[in-house]
């Protein structure tokens, strides 16, 4: 090879590596300026404090009057705790749930910060947690098509439905669980039982990524393809409740009272929409 084709390789590499450097900066400032990269699910304690995970910050983080913070740091290599959070809940004492799919386990985080695992790792891929009145934990797991029931303290889990592709679960009042599935029917009731009935058959939704239900007993999905939040309100067909920008790709959802935290993992930004539709962004601040 020439003296003068090593050089134009080497400037072409050279150039490469300055570019991806500039872009990978961009990137962290970014980040550092959002404080978000990837979020995908976020919940709400009764004081008030927003806790998030995001699949590109391995940990929980912590959004409190206005302020985001580690709540604990998850590992940064692959297969160990926390380092791929997909989904959050509180547990019957109001300690954060997280289900990580780099171990397949869901942990309990305590209020040391400390991550205790609760399955031994007896699942898959969690997608989304609900707890029931008794504190027992059900788990929607993606890779194994099934619903996991698992103890309030931990313990091995035990089947408790099979529904393909489940995506996310909710409780009702009266202690149903409404699962979320990418299937031919796209919302399912399971009585305690486990007794299944399709609540929204068809497929209204584009790819629908996680469930709510409201005290009278309103479903709400959110849609990213979509960009929006679903409401069905009784057999009424599903509307949207809010569509379009500042949504790119809604998916995370839970209800805190009357009000729904919704998490856009591509707009790096968690929003609170109220029951009638009215959006506000609280991360990053306003």
């Amino acid at each position: 090879m020439s003296r003068i084709l090593l050089a134009a390789v080497a400037a072409a590499s050279l150039a490469a590596v300055v570019s991806s450097h500039s872009e990978l900066l961009a990137q962290q400032d970014n980040a550092a300026a959002s404080g978000l990269q990837y979020p995908l699910g976020a919940v709400r304690a009764e004081d008030g404090t927003t806790f998030i995970v995001d699949r590109k910050l391995p940990g929980v983080l912590k959004l409190a009057e206005g302020n985001l913070s580690v709540l604990v740091q998850g590992s940064k290599r692959f297969r160990e705790p926390l380092n791929a959070p997909r989904c959050i809940a509180l547990d019957k004492d109001g300690k954060v749930l997280v289900g990580d799919s780099s171990t397949r386990e869901v942990y309990r985080i305590d209020d040391s910060g400390k991550a205790t695992a609760l399955t031994g790792g007896g699942i898959g891929i969690p997608m989304s947690i609900a707890v029931n009145a008794d504190g027992d934990l059900f788990v929607a797991d993606l890779e194994l098509h099934r619903i996991f029931k698992v103890p309030a303290a931990g313990g091995k889990p035990e089947e408790f439905a099979t529904i393909a592709a489940p995506r996310g679960v909710a409780f009702d009042k009266d202690g149903n669980l409404f699962v979320l599935s990418t299937t031919d029917d796209q919302v399912f009731k399971l009585t305690p039982e486990g007794k299944a009935t399709v609540v929204v058959p068809g497929r209204p939704f584009q790819f629908p990524h996680n469930i709510a239900v409201s005290a009278d007993g309103t479903v709400f999905v959110t849609d990213g393809y979509g960009k929006c939040v679903w409401k069905i309100a009784g057999k009424a067909a599903p509307e949207k409740l809010v569509s379009g920008e500042p949504f790119s790709n809604p998916v995370g959802l839970s209800l805190s009272g009357e009000t729904l935290l919704v998490v856009d993992s591509r707009a790096n930004a968690v929003f609170e929409c109220d029951l009638n539709g009215k959006l506000t962004k609280i991360a990053p601040a306003r």
